[in-house]
């Protein structure tokens, strides 16, 4: 076991190294080994005082410097992050997950904490909220980004901006689909590969999100609400009759626009099954028509008040699951996409779900004790590394079993790579044996 062990520290501490040369000091390389180790090894919390006491480093103040109080620039590590990234799961046939966590928080005082709602306790609760970045290919996620949501009541009051270290460019208020576009901008930059970015209604719904995607030339596949107003795809722009008066100088649309319910109400729909998950293959009623989006430029068109011209083409698509609850998606993908296309893209989004909940049981994204804005963006940048280190883990033992079962005929036929959906506890601590207390204090030497 602690041959094992020393052979996943040695492993670890070569896939940091790009990591590290980008740190500088020698005491933050270093700290950033045994962090990482902290977050990975056993324990049920991984905040600074209990990871410093299973490192046998004695005082907590080397660890609790490194990630709230030293002076460095996370910028460079976080741009390795996504060099790495895309190096596992990079691709066309990639995707780009936006979503957003809650973590729930008592008291006040932690840097953007408010009553919000959280996604982890399915209300309106005290919780600080971070917006996601997921890249996942072949079910195997990556996270790029987590960036703290701020709400109103903290960007309006400056001294508890101040008090808690958010940087002067972070504190004018933001929405959450303002950050995603930031962070994908980011990833851009980087040369991270994806084929096709995902998110959720609460992103979807905004008009400017979607046209910031478009303008980026991304395809994208979206939630909406069921009240989101669509057009025909055959739309036609006309010139109104004016029954008194001067002549009109705008176009309108020849029909109004109706909610996207409306729209699928008499769609045929299709049962498609997109996967297979642990309990067999899942399954829904998908429906797919081409319309317009009515989030154009607003124009008052007669006694009908004021509409939303029509915009660009996309697919609006219904899905209807086994429990009778529907739910409904633009996506900008071709005209000619079929309907298990659709499907398939708009329910690969639930992977980022299972990266959150891994990062938070597992890995500890949700058990920082500070306050600080830095401390806080620090603590989950070393989370991020440290899952996507075990994600490397998990990909390299799939390619070694999978040259296994191309072994010659006498071999055991029965052998199979494990299934990406498969518990990442299971997978993690088949490549990532538990640290005892002996290695920890070798480790910290």
């Amino acid at each position: 076991m602690v041959g094992r062990t020393l052979d996943w520290q040695d492993e670890l501490e070569r896939w940091l190294k790009p990591f590290l040369d980008r740190l500088g000091h020698k005491a933050r390389r270093r700290m950033c080994p045994l962090y990482v180790s902290g977050l990975i090894g056993p324990g049920d919390r991984k905040s600074i005082q209990p990871m410093a006491r299973r490192l046998a480093l004695g005082e907590c103040d080397q660890l609790h410097h490194f990630i709230a109080a030293g002076v460095w620039d996370a910028a460079p590590v976080e741009t390795e992050l996504l060099v790495h990234a895309d190096r596992l799961v990079g691709g066309s046939d990639a995707v780009l997950v936006i979503d957003d966590t809650a973590i729930p928080k008592k008291g006040t005082h932690s840097v953007g904490v408010a009553a919000q709602y959280a996604s982890a306790l399915g209300k309106t609760g005290n919780c600080q909220t971070l917006v996601s970045l997921t890249l996942a290919r072949g079910e195997v996620p990556v996270m790029l980004a987590l960036r703290l949501f701020l709400p109103e009541s903290w960007t309006s009051n400056r001294a508890r901006l101040e008090r808690t270290g958010v940087p002067a460019e972070y504190r004018t208020a933001r929405t959450k689909p303002e950050m995603a576009l930031t962070e994908v901008d980011r990833v851009i930059a980087a040369g991270v590969r994806f084929g096709c970015v995902l998110a959720d209604a609460g992103y979807g719904l905004s008009a400017p999100f979607r046209q910031g995607l478009t303008a980026r030339k991304l395809t994208w596949a979206v939630g909406i609400p069921r009240h989101l107003k669509v057009y025909p795809a055959d739309v036609q722009m006309i010139w109104p009759v004016a029954m008194r008066g001067r002549p009109r100088q705008r176009h309108v649309p020849d029909i109004l626009s109706i909610p996207a319910e409306d729209m699928l109400a008499s769609a045929k729909w299709h049962t498609i099954n997109w996967r297979t998950g642990t309990k067999g293959k899942l399954k829904a009623r998908f429906a797919a028509v081409r319309v317009r989006v009515a989030d154009g430029p607003p124009q008052r068109i007669r006694d009908k008040g004021q509409q939303h011209l029509p915009g660009d083409k996309a697919w609006l698509i219904g899905e209807q699951r086994m429990s009778g609850e529907k739910k409904y998606y633009l996506a900008n993908l071709p005209a000619n996409a079929d309907l298990r296309t659709l499907a398939t893209a708009i329910k690969a989004r639930w992977i980022c779900e299972q990266a959150h909940q891994q990062m938070k049981e597992e890995l500890g994204l949700d058990h920082f004790e500070g306050r600080s804005w830095q401390g806080l963006h620090r603590h989950a940048l070393m989370t991020m590394i440290a899952y996507a280190f075990l994600q490397h883990r998990r990909l390299a033992t799939v390619t070694r079993e999978k040259k296994n079962q191309r072994a010659p005929a006498s071999a055991n036929f029965a052998r199979r790579a494990p299934h990406h959906s498969r518990s990442f506890r299971s997978t993690a601590a088949a490549t990532m044996p538990a640290l005892s207390k002996m290695d920890l204090q070798q480790a910290a030497a």
